[in-house]
């Protein structure tokens, strides 16, 4: 008999795999309903692309693997995380809608609720489970925006509370969660190595992306979400002290991020999105892997999936000593402290040429790869018996 598993998501499915796809997509024996999170009925004031994401609940469910089915969750009511009461009202809804989707697909009261959310703590009375997961990937109380942090904590105490397994991507977030549920245990989150380390396995045979080949080297990159916590100023830094080399940003800008002050630059190459089967190729090409953040209590605890597919590849990587996760790899890794450090590093990274240094970044990328990761979940998960091998 298969596992039921109801996944609350905080990322669509598409277009960009993050730790709950991957995680999803590698669970063995399990038929899984995936619901990309809901968007809030002024969402498209901010973004007018969410405006046909109001809609998309109606659509029938997308068969994404032969277990996975991936549904759109109902827009919802604004100011979830200030106010309890609109939470409450807003996931009443939510289950009513999930409940119909279980019931479809023949999922009853054995099924495994998977949440990463904390606003999700109102919906777990609703929906019919016996086992509930909590796989906490960020301090969600540190973003900005509409919130109250210490609504935020407050909801995230009544979900992990209850649940029978909490898992953390960063150590931070194991302290103070186990504090609420010892069951808490770190698994980071990793990276696709069977994709990324074709930067080193197939180098000879990837084609140079038409856009890069003109670049000025060394190439120094960065993919990812273009996003609040990225420290751009040390991006600027570089694009002035080193004209003569290229910068090149992978990655979508999110909204509310005004990055117009870096777009006076020659040399800093906004690209868009990649295709993640496609990022190789691309990858390739640059010199150096840039994982940027600005000091804070959300990039303190983040787990970034790009620092873990950095390392897949076998490339020189530059970091700010935030998140504290990189410490792990500074064998291997150049971390900089301050403005002066990072250009100083970036020079001696595109001047490197150690093939240790390169195998042994791919040896960390291969025990950080998405297979180990979800074969740790599984071995957890099947001891308590949340979840069953047949």
């Amino acid at each position: 008999m298969k596992n039921h598993i109801v996944c609350l998501s905080t990322t669509n499915y598409h277009p960009l795999p993050t730790r709950k796809q991957n995680v999803m997509n590698r669970l063995r024996n399990s038929e899984i309903l995936y619901f990309d999170p809901p968007v809030s009925v002024i969402a498209p004031l901010k973004d007018k692309k969410c405006r046909e994401r109001l809609s998309k609940h109606k659509q029938a469910g997308e068969k994404v693997q032969e277990n996975i089915t991936v549904y759109a969750l109902p827009p919802v009511l604004p100011f979830f995380n200030k106010f309890r009461w609109v939470n409450r009202l807003n996931q009443k809804r939510q289950a009513k809608f999930v409940r119909e989707k279980m019931r479809a697909h023949g999922f009853g009261g054995e099924t495994v609720l998977w949440c990463y959310s904390p606003s999700s703590c109102d919906i777990v009375p609703h929906v019919p489970h016996s086992r509930l997961v909590y796989d906490c990937v960020d301090r969600h109380s540190a973003y900005q925006g509409h919130i109250t942090p210490a609504v935020v904590d407050r909801m995230e105490r009544d979900l992990a509370s209850p649940a029978d397994q909490v898992f953390a991507t960063a150590v931070g977030l194991t302290e103070t969660l186990e504090k609420i549920n010892p069951t808490t245990k770190t698994i980071p989150n990793g990276a696709a190595y069977e994709i990324f380390s074709r930067v080193q396995t197939e180098k000879d045979d990837l084609p140079c992306p038409e856009e890069m080949k003109t670049l000025a080297h060394p190439v120094y990159g960065f993919v990812g979400m273009l996003q609040e916590c990225i420290d751009y100023a040390l991006i600027e830094t570089l694009a002035k002290q080193r004209p003569d080399a290229t910068i090149f940003m992978i990655g979508r800008t999110l909204p509310g991020v005004d990055l117009s002050h870096l777009q006076q630059y020659p040399n800093i190459v906004f690209h868009g999105l990649v295709p993640q089967p496609e990022l190789p190729k691309y990858l390739a090409q640059m010199d150096v892997c840039l994982n940027v953040f600005r000091a804070g209590a959300l990039s303190k605890d983040v787990s970034p999936l790009k620092f873990y597919e950095y390392l897949a590849t076998g490339k020189p990587v530059v970091s700010t000593r935030e998140p504290l996760q990189v410490e792990d790899f500074a064998d291997v890794v150049y971390i900089a402290d301050g403005e002066a450090d990072f250009v100083s590093l970036c020079e001696k990274a595109a001047a490197e040429r150690d093939p240790e240094k390169t195998a042994k970044r791919l040896a960390y990328g291969k025990a950080c790869s998405w297979t180990e990761r979800v074969r740790q979940i599984e071995e957890t998960l099947y001891a308590k018996g949340v979840l069953h091998e047949s």
